[in-house]
């Protein structure tokens, strides 16, 4: 018979063995199926979190560190805490095609303190109207919260900033706002809505056959023509920051398939939400060159960028989200031409995100060279997208962000800076949730905790259960070879040198 020292050992030895059971577990509870994913969602929250950390080491006022986005317009002048002693730093912060407008800088300020709308052939002090009816610069504020109902298009003069910062303004009504044959016109932080024909199609904003033209931080829904239409040779325009919703056809740029003057227009479209119930023309071009760059589009009904008669559109960093309907997964639409014909057209996707099946259809050479005449920023990674646009819209003075988007609080709102709280859940994105970075915050900026427990789930359950049924297997174990052991004593005689 062994020894009882044997047994004792052998015990012993399988006691020492559960550390090792557990560490060569290699079928893990809750294990990733595909750790090429875990390995490339890693890179990608640690690259964010590292380039979120280097924008605030940068900075040294906490208030600025607080404010800090990414977006290069904002970061330009919402760091400031004084920004309204100096808002005509505004006109220094563009980007793209319109980078220039100068809007009304170097010229007086004008406080618009009526909301009344005046007959344009007798204009009022104090009015809107006549703010933007004055020659020369002219930067135009408002003294507060204001409902401009309008009886006619508002007819903008060159070097003008209309400039709503401060205040919830909002302008409806006849015509809306129209700039004609005009220069350096800036529009920014106006809600424009439910516009209607007056002497005109009822644009929400008309620009026609104007130049250096920057659209900033407007609100924009339900006119009954396009949001914002670019026509009759309009160019060097940007268009960023803007939220739309609520409209069929969204932005239009080209007068038409017969207006060759269009040749040359060149549009920005940058760091805009295109919201919920838009149907189409997010944008639709015609003949120019188009930079359509770092956008989040978070649906359709029929298409999102479209276009005919040739035009250069370039689409960088964009997050397409597509909607539910089998039918309408593809970005893009070309009208009005047939296949051969549009094969040739200069139309690209680089380092856009597709979503829920969105894809687009890209065409021409594919060469940098063909692209250079719409190309007008840097890209920044589509993974910043909830970053860039997370102020997109109207901001009000409370600190909130204007129609159809709630305040941007940590967790909440419609589009959130961080957490997993808020949002609305996209289908087949990491995490399942749509708003800032998903499965972080801010005093977590990788998120890379919560991302491990997914993958890993709870260890200290697991292992616990696991420890217990290495101890209960260990007990079967000794009372099995301690029969087996009786046994052999039973039926084999003592060894001389064992009794």
């Amino acid at each position: 018979m062994l020894p009882r020292c044997c047994i004792l050992i052998i015990c012993l030895l399988n006691t020492l063995s559960l550390p090792v059971y557990a560490s060569v577990n290699l079928t893990l509870p809750h294990q990733h199926p595909d750790p090429e994913a875990v390995v490339k969602e890693l890179h990608r929250r640690v690259n964010v979190s590292l380039s979120r950390r280097e924008m605030l080491s940068n900075t040294q006022e906490k208030d600025q560190v607080s404010c800090l986005t990414g977006n290069p317009i904002d970061d330009c002048w919402r760091c400031d805490p004084n920004w309204a002693a100096n808002r005509q730093h505004l006109a220094d912060c563009g980007i793209g095609f319109g980078r220039n407008a100068l809007g009304g800088k170097g010229g007086p300020i004008y406080v618009v303190t009526d909301s009344s709308d005046p007959d344009p052939d007798n204009l009022k002090p104090g009015t809107l109207r006549d703010a933007v009816s004055q020659t020369g610069p002219l930067w135009i504020t408002f003294s507060g919260d204001m409902l401009i109902k309008l009886k006619h298009p508002l007819m903008v003069t060159s070097f003008k900033t209309i400039d709503g910062r401060g205040a919830n303004v909002q302008i409806t009504g006849g015509g809306c706002v129209s700039i004609e044959h005009v220069t350096n016109v800036i529009v920014h932080n106006i809600n424009i809505h439910h516009c209607v024909p007056a002497n005109s199609d009822g644009d929400g904003l008309h620009i026609f056959g104007s130049t250096n033209i920057w659209v900033d931080h407007c609100t924009l829904s339900d006119c009954a023509d396009g949001l914002i239409d670019c026509t009759e040779g309009s160019t060097a325009i940007t268009i960023s920051n803007n939220y739309f919703f609520h409209h069929d056809k969204v932005m239009l740029l080209g007068h038409s398939d017969d207006y060759v003057a269009d040749r040359g227009m060149q549009v920005t479209v940058a760091f805009n939400r295109f919201g919920e119930g838009l149907s189409q023309r997010m944008p639709r071009c015609r003949f120019g060159n188009f930079h359509v760059v770092n956008n989040d589009y978070t649906g359709w009904d029929m298409y999102a960028v479209g276009g005919s008669a040739s035009p250069t559109i370039n689409s960088q960093g964009n997050r397409y989200i597509a909607p539910s309907n089998p039918n309408n997964k593809e970005v893009t639409m070309r009208l009005d031409a047939e296949s051969k014909e549009w094969a040739a057209w200069n139309w690209r996707t680089e380092g856009d995100v597709m979503v829920n099946g969105a894809f687009f259809v890209p065409s021409g050479d594919g060469l940098d060279a063909q692209y250079a005449m719409a190309s007008s920023l840097a890209p920044k990674s589509a993974d910043f997208i909830d970053q860039l646009t997370l102020n997109s819209g109207v901001m009000l003075a409370n600190g909130g962000i204007g129609v159809g988007i709630s305040s941007p609080t940590s967790g909440t709102g419609g589009i959130s800076g961080g957490g997993s709280g808020g949002g609305t859940t996209v289908p087949n994105t990491p995490g399942g949730t749509y708003g800032g970075i998903q499965g972080g915050t801010y005093g977590d900026p990788t998120g890379l905790d919560g991302y491990y427990g997914m993958i890993f789930g709870s260890s200290a359950s697991t292992l616990q259960a696991s420890y217990q049924t290495c101890i209960i297997l260990s007990a079967l174990m000794i009372l099995i070879l301690s029969i087996l052991l009786t046994d052999y004593a039973v039926f084999w005689p003592c060894h001389p040198y064992n009794c």
